[in-house]
This record gives C-alpha cells, sequence and structure tokens, in this order.
C-alpha cells in the first residue's frame, strides 16, 4: 500500500445516490471516493448489501482506487469514482 495514500474506515452508505462514499488521505489532503451499487452487485453479485460488499471487498477495492488516484483519474469535484457508468 502506498503510504502517502490512506482509507481510513469510516465508509458510508448513500441511500438517495446509492453509492458507497469514503475518504481518502492523499498525502494529506482530503478527498473522496465513491463506487456506486451497481458496480458493486455486478462485480460480486447482490447476495449481501452493497455497504456490506464493499466491506467484505475493501482491499481490493482499494487498490483500484489507488490506481484511480495514481492516474489523477478524478473528477471536477475531486472525486474518485468506481461505478457502471464509466
Amino acid at each position: 500500500m502506498n503510504q502517502a495514500i490512506q482509507f481510513p474506515d469510516r465508509e458510508e452508505w448513500d441511500a438517495l445516490a446509492r453509492k458507497v462514499r469514503f475518504p481518502v488521505l492523499i498525502s494529506g489532503m482530503l478527498s473522496e471516493c465513491i463506487i456506486s451499487e451497481s458496480f458493486l452487485y455486478s462485480r460480486y453479485g447482490k447476495q449481501e448489501t452493497a455497504l456490506a460488499l464493499f466491506q467484505s471487498h475493501r482491499w481490493d477495492l482499494e487498490e483500484e482506487f489507488e490506481a484511480l488516484i495514481g492516474q489523477g483519474l478524478k473528477d471536477e469535484n475531486d472525486v474518485y469514482m468506481l461505478s457502471e457508468d464509466k
């Protein structure tokens, strides 16, 4: 794990947007990561809630977000996202 990138264990379910949101610290600067329910369900199935799936597969997903961060793939709001729509 890249020490300049840290993922605090503070994920939350955004019921309105149907996404899991969680913070990331990049060299001490706070940003946000978002992963859609549809992405989680398409990858892991619907046997659990989206939040539970995220928590079960957190390490793998954090590695994917590290790659996005390393490539600078954030949106105009400084958010990194994994979604079926992208």
